[in-house]
């Protein structure tokens, strides 16, 4: 990773102090089931809604790996708002791919939060100048404040062929549900979202094309090293978040761990045990070392848009199995520190317990469930088609 530039390493300290606050408002922000107004107060201060908006909006245009760091930092404070923060960072870069005259609309203030429901779960009905859209999308992270949000949808043609496009769509049209309860990852608000009949202009309408990394007909084809594949890009910047809950698991329970004794024992200070000692020293080491693979798959996806180039079949499988891994792995780590822990734990106003239930609730995600990203993974390794077109 480059050194960071002056503003870079701003957003990246102020992430760094509201660590503790995020770690704070986390109880409550389960309870509401929705970000803590102050945390969101807190990351737009420190820039961070700024970080995938192009330099000529005002934004940052930070490069993959500074934007993955910035994420890993913000869930070591809270999983909930590192998801969150995921999903309105990496929507805002899709946008980056939208005709300017979208993005001019999307990206005026120069710091935007942009949320996306990308199961292709609405229609699209062609009209003068546009599309009228209705639909339903579930699991819509971010949804309840965000300004703007993506919404995959079919779009029947006259000629009777069906395609999958995606809309962009102001908050204002959009109708959220009071339906997001769930045990892990409770804060993040990935409610229902719903538009009936709203009109779309064509120019914030896009097809899957316009999704290919690099090179080809795309409105910002020229623009080098931002320039990503989706898939790719996507996973690069989920798998910090499991990084940071794993790295605050870690934080946490050394920091509770010290000169408690192990009940209906004789051990006064469970540091002392070796069982606890090899726990703890496998738990970092899986942790650092899912660090170490992320270091990887970001300087090859850096790499590559630094010269315009499209990742390789097996790049792209690579890094969705490494992600995967990382998942896994990071979990794994979590559950490690969880089994010797004590019965306290699970107390809510416990900070791990929530650590450990949002990377459980997390590691269940579709695209980044760890058996179909290896698997896809191991069929190329084996000289295999992936199986899969999510790449």
């Amino acid at each position: 990773m480059s050194p960071l530039g002056t503003e870079e390493q701003q957003v990246l300290e102020a992430v760094k102090e509201a660590v503790p606050t995020l770690r704070r408002n986390g109880m409550e922000t389960e309870k509401q089931r929705w970000l803590l107004e102050e945390n969101i107060e807190l990351l737009e201060k420190a820039g961070v809604f700024r970080a995938a908006v192009p330099e000529r909006f005002g934004g940052l245009d930070l490069p993959l790996a500074e934007q993955a760091e910035i994420l890993q930092t913000i869930a070591r404070g809270c999983g909930s708002t590192g998801w969150v923060s995921m999903v309105w960072l990496s929507s805002t870069w899709i946008v980056s791919l939208y005709p300017d005259r979208a993005q001019e609309e999307v990206f005026a203030g120069g710091s935007v939060r942009v949320s996306g429901g990308f199961t292709p779960s609405g229609t699209l009905t062609p009209v003068e100048g546009g599309y009228r859209l209705s639909g339903s999308w579930r699991f819509n992270t971010g949804v309840p404040g965000a300004q703007w949000n993506i919404h995959a949808a079919v779009a029947e043609h006259p000629d009777g062929t069906h395609e999958e496009l995606f809309a962009l769509v102001p908050a204002e049209d959009i109708t959220i549900a009071d339906d997001w309860d769930v045990f892990g990852a409770a804060g993040t608000g990935s409610a229902t979202s719903t538009v009936k009949d709203v009109f779309v202009p064509a120019h914030r309408v896009v097809d899957a094309s316009v999704y290919e990394a690099a090179t080809g007909d795309r409105w910002n084809a020229e623009a080098k090293g931002r320039n990503y594949n989706l898939l790719s890009y996507i996973v690069a910047t989920c798998a910090p978040v499991y990084l940071g809950i794993a790295d605050s698991a870690l934080e946490l329970f050394a920091e509770r761990v010290a000169g408690k004794p192990i009940t209906y024992t004789n051990w006064t200070d469970q540091r002392e045990h070796p069982y606890t000692q090899v726990t703890v020293g496998r738990a970092a080491n899986q942790i650092a070392a899912c660090e170490a693979l992320s270091r990887d798959w970001l300087r090859v996806i850096q790499e590559r848009a630094d010269r315009g180039e499209r990742l390789t079949v097996e790049e792209k499988a690579t890094i969705r199995g490494q992600v995967g891994y990382v998942v896994e792995a990071t979990k794994d780590a979590v559950q490690m520190l969880f089994d010797i822990s004590s019965a306290s734990t699970i107390v809510r106003s416990n900070h791990f317990q929530r650590a450990f239930r949002d990377i459980s609730a997390l590691s269940l995600h579709g695209l980044l469930a760890p058996t179909g990203s290896l698997e896809a993974h191991g069929r190329v390794l084996l000289g295999l088609e992936p199986g899969t077109d999510y790449l």
